[in-house]
C-alpha cells in the first residue's frame, strides 16, 4: 500500500496485520519546489486530498513489477483482469498492426480501437459523473489505474509537477486539462500526460466494465427507471451525444471493478433495498463485498461459518441482525454505526491460514 508520512500510524496498526506491505512515500516534489504560483498556493486544497494525491505516482517506480494495478481503498476486484496485462506485456503491436485490432475483446471506452503502432502504457476510465458543457478533456477517475512501471515516466512526472504550469482557465499547460473537481493533481495530470503529451500509449476503458461506480451517464435526473438529457461522455464526443450505455444496468456478472463512490461505502450498512436503477447494482456490489468479507474471515481465518437463515445463530456468532441475507451478520442496523468492524486476527488465527 503507497501511505504518506502522515498515515503512518494508521497504516501500520490497521493494513499491516493483514499483509499489506507498506511503501511510506512523500509527495514526488515538495509543495515549495513547485515554480508555478497559481499550482503551488491552491493544489492544497484541490479534489480529495489535495497534493497527497501525487502519492499515487509512486506506483511507477515499482520497477519489480512489469505491470502495477492502482487501485483505491474503496475497490473491489470482482473478476480478473488478466487481458490487460497479457496485452502490456507480450506487447502485441505486431498483431495490432497486422489488422487484429482487439483480439482479445477488451472493452474499450466508445468501442474505439487499440492503439496500433506504440506499446500500451496504461489502462484507465474517465469520470464522467463530474464533466460539463465547455470542459475541452475529462479527467481520469483517480480511483484505477493500471499503468507499465518505468522510472523514466516518474521522473517526467516529477518534472511535469515542479514547473507547475497550470493556468486558471486552460489547465495543465493551458491545454484544458482542467480546471475540474481533481484537475491539479492525479485527475488532471494523467490525461495530461497520456492524451497530450505521449498520445497513443493510454487506452480508456469502458467505465461500465472496469471502475464502475453506477453513475448517471446522463446529465438529467432518472425518474422511474426512465433516464433523460444528453450523455455525459458526449460532450466532448458529439456522436454518442444521444447514445450511451448505463452502467447501472450492467449485470454484475459483466463487471471487472467496482469503486464505492456513489454507491457509498459498503461498511456504512446502507439498506438500498428499493426497487430503483440507482439502487439495484449498488445493492449487488456492497453485497458482494460483504460475501467477500465473509470469505475472508471463515476461509481465510477459519472463524465460523453460520446459516444465514437462522437469525438467532447468525447474531450469536456475529453480532448482527440486519437483513442477514445481504450484510451476512456484520451489520446491527443501518447506517455507520450499524457496522461491526473486522477484528483482526490473533496468532492463532495467522497459523490456521498459512498452515
Amino acid at each position: 500500500a503507497l501511505v504518506p508520512p502522515s498515515a503512518t500510524s494508521c497504516a501500520t496498526t490497521q493494513l499491516a496485520p493483514l499483509g499489506y506491505q507498506l511503501l511510506i512515500k512523500d509527495v514526488p516534489v515538495p509543495l515549495e519546489d513547485i515554480e508555478g504560483d497559481y499550482l503551488r498556493n491552491k493544489v492544497v486544497k484541490n479534489g480529495c486530498c489535495g497534493d497527497k494525491e501525487f502519492v499515487k505516482l509512486h506506483a511507477y517506480t515499482l520497477m519489480e513489477y512489469p505491470v502495477v494495478v492502482h487501485l483505491d481503498l474503496d475497490t473491489l476486484v470482482l473478476k480478473p483482469m488478466d487481458d490487460l496485462f497479457d496485452l502490456m506485456i507480450d506487447d502485441d503491436a505486431t498483431d495490432r498492426e497486422e489488422g487484429n485490432n482487439n483480439k482479445k475483446g477488451i472493452e474499450v471506452a466508445f468501442h474505439d480501437p487499440l492503439p496500433q503502432h506504440t506499446p500500451i502504457d496504461a489502462f484507465f476510465t474517465r469520470d464522467y459523473n463530474m464533466a460539463h458543457r465547455g470542459m475541452k478533456h475529462a479527467g481520469v477517475q483517480g480511483g484505477f489505474l493500471v499503468l507499465r512501471p518505468s522510472m523514466e515516466v516518474y521522473h517526467e512526472f516529477q518534472e511535469i509537477i515542479r514547473k507547475g504550469d497550470f493556468r486558471p482557465k486552460g489547465g495543465w499547460g493551458g491545454m484544458g486539462f482542467g480546471p475540474f473537481y481533481g484537475s491539479m493533481t492525479f485527475q488532471g495530470i494523467i490525461p495530461y500526460f497520456y492524451d497530450h503529451l505521449h498520445p497513443g500509449t493510454g487506452v480508456e476503458l469502458d467505465p461500465c466494465a472496469y471502475n464502475n461506480m453506477a453513475h448517471n451517464p446522463r446529465d438529467k435526473p432518472t425518474k422511474n427507471d426512465i433516464v433523460s438529457g444528453n450523455c455525459r461522455n458526449g460532450y466532448n464526443r458529439p456522436e454518442f451525444n444521444d447514445e450511451c450505455e448505463d452502467c447501472r444496468s450492467r449485470p454484475i456478472e459483466e463487471v471487472f471493478t467496482t469503486h464505492f463512490t456513489l454507491c457509498q461505502k459498503p461498511w456504512e450498512c446502507h439498506a438500498q433495498s428499493g426497487d430503483r436503477i440507482q439502487e439495484r447494482l449498488c445493492r449487488q456490489f456492497h453485497g458482494e463485498w460483504y460475501r467477500v468479507r465473509e470469505d475472508l474471515e471463515t476461509d481465510m481465518w477459519k472463524r465460523g461459518v453460520v446459516d444465514l437463515t437462522d437469525k438467532g445463530e447468525t447474531v450469536k456468532v456475529r453480532g448482527g441482525i440486519f437483513q442477514p441475507q445481504q450484510f451476512r451478520g456484520y451489520c446491527k442496523g443501518p447506517g455507520a454505526n450499524g457496522y461491526i468492524p473486522i477484528t483482526l486476527p490473533d496468532s492463532n488465527e495467522v497459523v490456521k491460514a498459512t498452515s
